[in-house]
């Protein structure tokens, strides 16, 4: 079987974001850049899988800026067996929106015939939660989302899925495409000697103008802001000035 898993060079998490002065988007100038969480998680989940011997390859594919072979690297000194970049711009500060790297994904399921693709949910830049779901409409494939847990049987995704209030276990046949959620698992420390590994391993790359797809964007940014500042506490004498603050200042009752 092999594993097809899309991942995303975005902002490390432990970067505190800024917003250009101009509020035209957020400041990436010498700013640390790393996989996308949700990404990596879905690495490590085609990994495990391919440890277990239920999948014979584990593909990495980026699509976006020439500098996302650092991303693509740490996939697969994590394990993954080869990587596709897909430089689809030059301006880091351009993001390829979910529909186009939808498409561009189908497009590379097609030459790769994948069994199973695994994306995170969502990245963390800009939460749009929707490529892994416009890939499956693409392809004609069923999908699994959310997923916190993942069994592959006789040709079908087990998957278990977060949802509002609980848990939801569904069967998917094989070729599908999934989702990975937090709880999935925990990725691996990824050790020296396989980081030296992974610059041997394959890594191609194309322009996207050879894949004949328009990533032009739909989507105009008017303006980005950072969110308010958190105001300081208050203290409160009795039960019924902190009824009266809830109700008439907050308005939360």
């Amino acid at each position: 079987m092999k594993i097809l898993v899309p991942v995303k060079r975005v902002i490390d998490y432990n970067v505190k974001v800024r917003v250009r002065m101009d509020g035209s988007g957020v400041d990436l100038a010498n700013v640390r850049m790393s996989l996308n969480p949700f990404d990596e998680i879905a690495v490590e989940e085609a990994v495990r899988l391919k440890e277990r011997g239920i999948a014979s390859e584990v593909i990495v594919v980026s699509i976006g800026v020439a500098q996302a072979r650092d991303v693509l690297r740490t996939a697969l000194a994590m394990g993954a067996d080869r990587a596709i970049l897909i430089e689809a711009t030059v301006d880091v500060n351009h993001d390829i929106e979910p529909l186009a790297v939808a498409k561009i994904l189908a497009r590379i399921v097609r030459q790769e015939s994948p069994d199973l693709v695994i994306a995170g949910k969502q990245a963390i830049d800009n939460d749009m939660n929707a490529t892994g779901q416009m890939l499956a409409g693409l392809l004609g494939w069923g999908q699994a989302t959310f997923a916190s847990a993942l069994q592959i049987v006789d040709g079908n995704a087990i998957v278990t899925r977060e949802v509002d209030g609980g848990l939801q276990t569904i069967r998917v046949r094989l070729p599908a495409v999934m989702t990975a959620d937090l709880r999935l698992n925990e990725p691996r420390y990824v050790s020296l000697p396989n980081i030296m590994k992974a610059k041997k391993k394959p890594l191609e790359e194309h322009a996207l103008a050879s894949l004949g797809i328009d990533a032009s964007p739909r989507l105009k940014v008017v303006r980005t802001v950072e969110p308010p500042q958190r105001g300081a506490g208050a203290r409160v004498a009795s039960v019924d000035e902190l009824i009266e603050k809830l109700k008439n200042e907050a308005g939360v009752i």
